[in-house]
């Protein structure tokens, strides 16, 4: 099979920054090519355009053009061309794209096309409880009504999805995969008392919430230090950094116990997984966490919401522990019950590997996006 993907995002280095959209593509599409399925991947709004071959995936970087009138449509007529122009010539059986935004809206393809849901822009305002732009809503709306597939990365994130939009179409559920030869746990032993946050520095992660939490801990547990990894975001409520947000809310003795690490490459922040002895991701707003997935798979006991799709990921007790972000006291005990419990700490991330191993690996997911696209291209 030829099986395309179109995308805003990937992590290459002549591609604008990436995030866990993909990071998931580019999972799926390295085992895909290792069954002899041949891969292009589309990733729009670049800085310049770009044809390249690299590991079997041939990428097409397509630059961002600025038009003075109707850009919004002019753009997707454009995409339009150019992917039908090379769906023609390359023979691609199939192309897929991310709900965000709504991107193939307005767009016919001379091949089908599968809709994967990552979580739309209206997903997550329902999330946030936020308002969105209604130009948004409607290219999504319109762009999930003329897929002829569609696929979600959670049972939680189709339910809502399909409730916003009023779908009546079928929506398959394949999980997000993660390479867990890749993300392997580490012989290196835990540094006693640390507590890892890895993502976005935003608060629909839920960060203001941990700086809260953190409080608490050190209350009760005076050697805990935290250690921050991602991009600091501008917050959309204040305006200010959500980094300064979180330090306004510490205590002065706390803030002395934070380590800021910014936005890391992917061996770097394996290496700060594999040092963390507890790992905290307390978010209001995923679809299926890339984050949750690559400290599972790595034998790290988390704390993490309770929200929606966690209960597709973690299990509560088990594979660590779930809990209201806004409940900051339980949120804190369960911190501190693993950070002063090795052994229950260890437990659990067995369990948690052992389940990443089973559900969420590229080995078993591929195989069901195959038979996916399989069906696909035969119907």
């Amino acid at each position: 099979m030829h099986i395309a993907f179109l995308t805003p995002e990937y992590p290459q280095p002549h591609s604008t920054p990436s995030g866990g959209l993909g990071t998931s593509i580019k999972n799926l599409a390295k085992q895909l090519v290792k069954r002899d399925h041949k891969i292009s991947i589309f990733i729009y709004g670049q800085e310049k355009d770009l044809i390249f071959e690299e590991e079997g995936i041939k990428f097409y970087f397509i630059k961002q053009l600025n038009y003075d009138f109707f850009g919004w449509y002019r753009y997707r007529k454009y995409l339009e061309s150019y992917l039908n122009k090379v769906i023609r010539e390359e023979q691609i059986d199939t192309l897929e794209a991310p709900d965000w935004t709504g991107i193939t809206a307005l767009i016919k393809l001379k091949c089908p096309l599968v809709i994967r849901m990552n979580g739309s822009d209206s997903y997550f305002c329902r999330l946030e409880g936020r308002p969105q732009k209604k130009k948004n809503f409607w290219f999504e709306k319109l762009a999930l009504k003329n897929a002829d597939h569609l696929l979600s990365v959670s049972e939680f994130t189709s339910d809502i999805t399909r409730e916003i939009f009023k779908l009546k179409k079928e929506i398959r559920v394949i999980p997000n995969a993660i390479d867990t030869k890749v993300f392997t746990p580490s012989e290196e032993k835990p540094v006693s008392g640390s507590i890892l946050y890895f993502g976005s520095v935003i608060r629909k992660k839920g960060v203001l919430e941990l700086a809260h939490v953190f409080n608490l801990v050190c209350t009760k547990d005076p050697d805990a230090r935290l250690v921050m990894v991602g991009k600091d975001v501008r917050d959309i409520i204040t305006g200010k950094s959500t980094k300064t947000l979180f330090n306004e809310i510490l205590d002065k003795e706390s803030r002395l116990k934070v380590t800021w690490k910014g936005s890391l490459p992917y061996v770097k922040v394996k290496a700060e997984i594999a040092r963390a002895s507890v790992i905290t991701l307390p978010s209001f707003a995923e679809a299926l966490p890339m984050t949750w997935l690559e400290g599972m798979a790595m034998k790290k006991a988390m704390v993490t919401s309770d929200i929606g799709w966690a209960k597709e990921v973690m299990i509560d007790g088990e594979t660590g522990y779930t809990v209201n972000p806004k409940d900051h006291a339980a949120y804190a005990e369960k911190v501190l019950r693993l950070l002063s419990n090795r052994e229950l700490a260890k437990k659990m991330g067995l369990a948690a590997r052992k389940r990443v191993v089973e559900r969420f690996s590229t080995e078993v997911v591929v195989k069901e996006n195959v038979r996916f696209y399989e069906s696909v291209i035969d119907g």
